[in-house]
Parts: C-alpha cells; sequence; structure tokens
C-alpha cells in the first residue's frame, strides 16, 4: 500500500488531534512512524511502504522494486524462494536504519484447477477444447446478443451464476457436450480441483526471484547495506543453486562511485591545466589550487550542519566546487603579479592587492550564495537531491572566501621571492 505524504493528515478521521500531533512530531521520520502507527490500527493487515510517487516509479523502472533498497534472491522454487525473502526480511527489519521492510512475495493464493483428462477424451474422440470452452462459457462468460435501450448497447452473457461458479460440485455437474445427444459431467472428463499457487511470480535474468523492499531511513544507504550484508552472511542460509544480490538506490550508488572515480581526478587535471595554462608557472599554479581543500573543508562542514550524508549529488557538489573555489584564488593572484610587474613588492603588495580585489572576491561568493541558498533550504519535491548538493557548494565558497583572503595572501607572500611573473 503506497502513502502520499502530501496527503498526510488526511488520514486522521478526529480533526482535533491534528494540533497535537503537529506539536509532538518534528521530523520526516517521525510523522512517518506515527502514520504508519496510526493505519496499522485503522487498516489491519495491510503491508504499508512510504514513498514519493516519483520516486517510487523511478525505482521501479530503474531496478523493478518499489523501494530505495532490495535484496534480491533468485532460484527455482517458488516455496524456497519465498521461505528465504521472509526469513532475510526478518532479519533485515531489526536493523538500525530500517523504516519500512516487506517481503515481496505475498504467499499463495486459491486457485480452482480444470484439466482436460486427456486418455477419456481421446476414448471419445473428442478434444480438449470441448472441455476448455464449457469451462470458458460456464466460469468465465459468452457473449450471446445485445441489448438496445435507444442509443445504447449493453452485451448478453451467459454464465453459471455466481453461487454455482463458486461451488465445487456444482462445476463437477456442469454438461459437457460429446455429440449432438451425449453429454457427460465435467468430472468425468476432466480433473478438477482447488489448489493453492503464487499470484505474482517475477522473473530476472532468466530465473525466478524474490525481493525484500527497504526503504532506509534516519541513516545512510551504504552504512546500512554494510551491515545488512554483513548479518544475512551470518544468518541467512541460503542453499546451493540460490543466490542474493543488492540493487535499488545502492546499486545505481555503487556505479555512480566507480564513474567518480575516473571523473574527479579528471576534473581536478582539467582544473590544474587551466590554471597552469593562465600563469604558466608550477609555484603559483599550487598556490591557487590550495583553495580546493579550503573549500573542501567547507562542504564537508555544510552536510554536517544540515544533517545530511554524503551522496552522488553531494559528489557532484564537490566537483562543482573545485572550478568555483580556485576562481577566487586566480583573481587575487593575478592581480597581485600585475603589482609586481608595476615594482610593488613585500607587504604592500599584499595589503593593496588584497583590498581592491576584496570586492569582486566577495561578488563572485555572494552570487554564488544566494543562487544555492534556496535549494539548501528546499523541503519540496527533489529536496533529497538539491539540498546535498547546495549545501556542499554554499559551505565550500563561504570557507574558501575566507580562507583564500587569509591564507593565500600569506602563501604568496612567503613565496613572492620565488615568483617569475610572465610579461
Amino acid at each position: 500500500m503506497g502513502i502520499n505524504i502530501s496527503d498526510t493528515f488526511t488520514i486522521f478521521n478526529d480533526k482535533k488531534e491534528w494540533p497535537k500531533i503537529n506539536g509532538a512530531i518534528r521530523t520526516k521520520d517521525e510523522l512517518i512512524a506515527a502514520l504508519k502507527e496510526r493505519l496499522e490500527e485503522a487498516i489491519p493487515g495491510q503491508s504499508l511502504v512510504f514513498s514519493q510517487p516519483v520516486q517510487l516509479r523511478f525505482n521501479e523502472l530503474l531496478e523493478g522494486v518499489r523501494a530505495d533498497v532490495s535484496f534480491k534472491i533468485y532460484g527455482e522454487d517458488m516455496d524456497v524462494l519465498s521461505a528465504l525473502a521472509l526469513e532475510a526480511s526478518e532479519i533485515i527489519e531489526k536493523i538500525e536504519g530500517a523504516g519500512d521492510t516487506e517481503a515481496e512475495i505475498k504467499g499463495k493464493t486459491p486457485l480452482l484447477r480444470i484439466t482436460p483428462n486427456s486418455r477419456e477424451l481421446f476414448k471419445l474422440g473428442i478434444s480438449k477444447e470441448h472441455v476448455l470452452q464449457t469451462v470458458g462459457t460456464a466460469i468465465g462468460g459468452t457473449e450471446a446478443g445485445h441489448l438496445y435501450q435507444g442509443v445504447m448497447k449493453f452485451p448478453i452473457v451467459v454464465r453459471l451464476n455466481e453461487e454455482n461458479r463458486s461451488n465445487l460440485e456444482s462445476i463437477n455437474k456442469i454438461p459437457v457436450g460429446i455429440s449432438n445427444n451425449l453429454t457427460l459431467p465435467m468430472d468425468r472428463v476432466a480433473d478438477i480441483e482447488f489448489t493453492e499457487t503464487y499470484g505474482d511470480i517475477r522473473r530476472e535474468a532468466s530465473k525466478k526471484r524474490a525481493a525484500v523492499l527497504i526503504n532506509v531511513r534516519g541513516r545512510d544507504t551504504q552504512s546500512f547495506v554494510k551491515e545488512a550484508k554483513t548479518e544475512i552472511e551470518k544468518k541467512l542460509k541460503i542453499p546451493s543453486g540460490y543466490y542474493g544480490e543488492w540493487g535499488g538506490s545502492f546499486k545505481n550508488l555503487e556505479t555512480a562511485k566507480t564513474r567518480l572515480k575516473v571523473l574527479v581526478p579528471l576534473a581536478l587535471i582539467l582544473v590544474l591545466m587551466m590554471i597552469y595554462m593562465a600563469f604558466g608557472s608550477f609555484l603559483q599554479t599550487l598556490i591557487v589550487a590550495s583553495c580546493i581543500p579550503m573549500a573542501l573543508i567547507g562542504g564537508v562542514l555544510g552536510l554536517l550542519l544540515n544533517g545530511l550524508e554524503f551522496s552522488i549529488s553531494a559528489a557532484v557538489g564537490f566537483i562543482a566546487l573545485s572550478g568555483i573555489a580556485v576562481l577566487n584564488g586566480v583573481v587575487l593572484v593575478s592581480y597581485f603579479n600585475q603589482l609586481k610587474k608595476s615594482g610593488e613588492t613585500g607587504n604592500s603588495l599584499i595589503i593593496k592587492g588584497t583590498h581592491l580585489r576584496l570586492r569582486p572576491v566577495m561578488m563572485t561568493a555572494l552570487t554564488d550564495i544566494f543562487g544555492f541558498v534556496p535549494m539548501m533550504l528546499a523541503t519540496g519535491a527533489g529536496a533529497a537531491v538539491q539540498r546535498p548538493l547546495a549545501s556542499v557548494v554554499v559551505g565550500g565558497i563561504v570557507s574558501a572566501t575566507i580562507l583564500t583572503l587569509i591564507v593565500l595572501p600569506v602563501v604568496y607572500r612567503s613565496f613572492e621571492h620565488r615568483m617569475v611573473v610572465n610579461d
């Protein structure tokens, strides 16, 4: 059962309780816990999963499951898969951070199975279609004509009434046409029984699979999956021929991390190359590049102060921050070089250069900060992606600006005697 958080309090019948609930609940996790408790009281026997509608659909499209993280078990016997999924669900739901945990397979459902008796039909000289057509008419219904009322047209369907359709004895006595003058009861030409089967059988990679659906709350996905993997390996005995696999957003995270291992060094190399092309000096390139670790400090603090975990969007924020951070360093060092060409040296060069370039540096930083602050404070749809990225950029720019105006002039002054300024 899916719950849209935007319609949060419509499930509370007593409106007098709303202020009390609003006053007691402080975080989204507490709100979801209160909703889950109330729904389980009002609708017992339901399996509840809380998610955003768009997020749920993307999870289904990308991984085939409607949760952030899934533990998939592959094999051939559905009974074994179902038992393993239920056992895995019990293990995982005890781990800290497992907000919603449920086994995808819901058990068996009753089924009426009618199997034509090939040996008896061969003796009578008729095909299985005679039996199947009779079953289709009696149970499903056959269109016998239409009823017209003015311009409206209604089909007339012939079939057994509801009471007889659910009565095994009545089904056994359904007459099956053998010839023009002969009919036999259904139980003479077919085996009829009520059985139980799985209503939903899913396959991936040519294997049947069951899954445990998990929505992680109050904890980062990576550490949760790492602990869950350890618990599953210790407590879940998976028989030979069956195997498990972790999927969902965790799988996307692992794929993205692999790509970032290439993209992050590549981005840093490109930044360093562009700095060197601007100054033509390895020493000045290293001085300007020192702005990057200054910015990274603020990016990490930005995540911590906002209570956010490292994510892919945060990693993208760090990449963007690397380019933004060196801009202020380029502005300062370029002007220091201009003053050095004009004959300024020593402390007067540093004081004059920092003073005259304070406004451009602050304007560059403030425009970026004001642009990202609304994203950092976002609470609506997409906030889970926007907030980590914006928090990293805002925190990084603040620390980079402050440290750049203090540390970078000091470093430049220390190595001024070794500076070679190209004309």
